[in-house]
């Protein structure tokens, strides 16, 4: 069965529209070369009742959480997603992945916005926010062009090693385009050590280090940001939204900017995206954020109002002074976010925290593994296997629990590390069921 409208008498009129024959003369200006020249290797076409079987039979493949006890993490979590979520999605002012490009006849868009904006302000401690990014890694690279264009004479940017290795390679591919060299820390037992970060920030124009760390470690972030602003480097904390009830705000310790993925406020895990990347900074850089930055004013009757304030990508501005080519951002799934933390308020994020912080700690003590690393954990915990970690995680699958990520992955010498996550919707009773699974697996 064919999903195409066209017939074959539609695509002869349609070739003789522009004057040619057939479909090999529209294409002959294309070299011979670069053809396949052949047909295309694929089945026959179903029908579509044999479609939507096929379809079915390959979703039946994927395993969800909530048909699989998963401690997986690694920069996606598996948080709680509350039911007015969908509620608040399914609104028609809000049924939008985009900013209205006619902005101020959307006021509901523009509002959320702004709230958005202000949550993630008071989460980070800093003064501003933009409407969001694409996701935690995007952000990254747009922190660092920022940097570039706020130290000038800087050409260096400062990566620690205990970032989500998908954040190091989006602003490795990045950074060249941007002028900018990039130069790792390696990691000390878990985490990144102030000196050797102030040292390589020397001539840097800025510093990223991520808190909590890929490793599940707690970096020295306060240290960190110092030992940057000391060496004249702007420092760029990378968080996870649902850490700071219960850490210190980068802005409080320092920081010139807040950058991270939003998926893990309200955002399923979605098979890895799409998810929205936050960026937010001190008022110094208002005018280098990428993106848009939605602000409040009145209308001609004297009625609050939102309209978008600022917007630094080249299509409004003259392109030599723009700071970024973000022709959207991710304003539905921002809005997830705000709906979230909203729900949560400040205590009941508070809350998700410290239960993040006593599951880590029960497995610490319960689990039959070494931790990797004695530095103190938020939600995700390193251990050493006495298997390698890839085995381990295949074994235990089999038995119907995905125990973690195996660093080995990102990480030389570590193919014997298991990353354990563990966020509000694990219990006692779930990690128990982990050790006895790993007792079962590793022995």
């Amino acid at each position: 069965m064919s999903y195409l409208s066209l017939t074959d008498a539609d695509r002869e009129e349609m070739l003789a529209a522009i004057g040619v024959s057939n479909v090999e003369e529209l294409f002959e200006q294309v070299p011979a070369g670069v053809r396949l020249d052949r047909e295309l290797d694929v089945p026959p076409a179903l029908g579509e009742a044999e479609l939507v079987r096929h379809i079915e039979e390959l979703a039946a493949r994927n395993v969800h959480t909530g048909a699989e006890l998963s401690f997986l993490g690694a920069g996606i979590y598996d948080h709680y997603v509350p039911s007015v979520v969908d509620v608040i999605l399914s609104r028609g002012e809000f049924l939008t992945a985009y900013t209205p490009y006619q902005p101020e006849m959307s006021q509901g868009v523009l509002q959320a916005i702004f709230e958005y904006q202000t949550v993630i302000c008071e989460l980070t401690g800093m003064d501003v926010s933009n409407a969001s990014g694409y996701d935690g890694m995007t952000v990254a690279a747009d922190a660092c062009f920022v940097a570039k264009h706020a130290v000038p004479d800087r050409k260096k940017i400062v990566l620690a090693e205990t970032l989500n290795p998908q954040v190091r390679q989006v602003v490795k591919t990045y950074a060249p385009g941007f002028g900018l060299e990039v130069v790792e820390v390696p990691q000390r037992g878990g985490t990144t050590d102030p000196a050797s970060l102030g040292a390589a920030a020397e001539d840097a124009a800025a510093v990223l280090f991520q808190q909590p760390n890929f490793l599940g470690c707690l970096e020295p972030a306060p240290e960190l940001a110092e030992a940057a602003n000391e060496a004249g480097a702007l420092a760029i904390a990378h968080v996870d939204p649902m850490s700071l009830g219960v850490l210190e705000a980068p802005g409080a310790y320092g920081c010139d900017m807040a950058i991270g993925e939003g998926q893990s406020a309200g955002n399923w895990p979605s098979y890895g995206g799409p998810h929205y990347g936050f960026l937010a900074a001190r008022k110094d850089f208002i005018r280098r954020m990428p993106g848009r930055i939605v602000g409040e004013t009145v209308d001609l009757d004297g009625k609050r109002a939102f309209v978008l304030t600022l917007q630094t990508r080249e299509q409004h501005i003259r392109r030599e002074k723009a700071t970024s080519n973000i022709t959207t951002n991710q304003t539905l799934l921002a809005l997830v976010g705000l709906a979230t933390l909203s729900w949560l308020g400040p205590q009941g994020l508070r809350e998700v925290g410290e239960t993040c912080l006593s599951l880590a700690q029960y497995a610490r003590e319960r689990l039959p593994l070494e931790p990797a690393f004695d530095a103190p954990a938020f939600k995700e915990v390193a251990f050493r296997t006495p298997i390698p970690a890839r085995e381990a995680i295949k074994r235990a699958r089999e038995r119907g629990v995905h125990p973690g990520y195996a660093l080995g992955r990102d990480y030389e010498g570590m193919d014997d590390v298991l990353l354990v996550a563990l966020t509000e919707k694990r219990s006692v009773e779930d990690v128990d069921r982990l050790a006895e699974v790993l007792e079962e697996v590793c022995s």
